[in-house]
């Protein structure tokens, strides 16, 4: 009984180092990392109308809102120029809530496929 409360005490006090470690990175958080040229950090925004035409794998930055549920992990996008559907995994968010409302800027990579384009978003900022 010991060994297992042993044990399990260990396991707890590295669970909580890790998510110390890689827990919150909110707005609080120092962003960190690669910002020189092909960085996301140091794209221009385009509008809607232009990221469609862009080539596949491109990296891009939109600025907008998020109007709507496409379905699990997929958005409506739209700026001025019109709506892109947008690809957000859940550790993009980094709890963040947005509504219908919310200004945001997104950076990802422009997925072209047969019928659609698409964008992959890599981070979110709230505007």
């Amino acid at each position: 009984m010991k060994k297992l409360l042993l044990v399990l005490t260990g396991l707890l006090a590295v669970s909580t180092a890790m998510y110390s470690q890689a827990g919150f990175t909110g707005p609080a958080a120092p962003a960190g990392g690669y910002t020189g040229p092909g960085s996301l950090a140091r794209l221009t925004p385009v509008s809607v109308a232009e990221a469609r035409k862009l080539r596949d794998k491109t990296l891009v930055a939109l600025r907008g809102k998020i109007v709507q549920t496409v379905s699990k992990g997929k958005y409506e996008f739209q700026d001025d120029t019109g709506t892109i559907t947008v690809e957000i995994d859940r550790e993009v968010w980094r709890g963040i809530s947005v509504d219908e409302n919310t200004s945001l800027e997104i950076r990802g990579r422009v997925d072209r496929g047969i019928f659609n384009v698409t964008i992959d978003v890599k981070s979110i900022l709230v505007l």
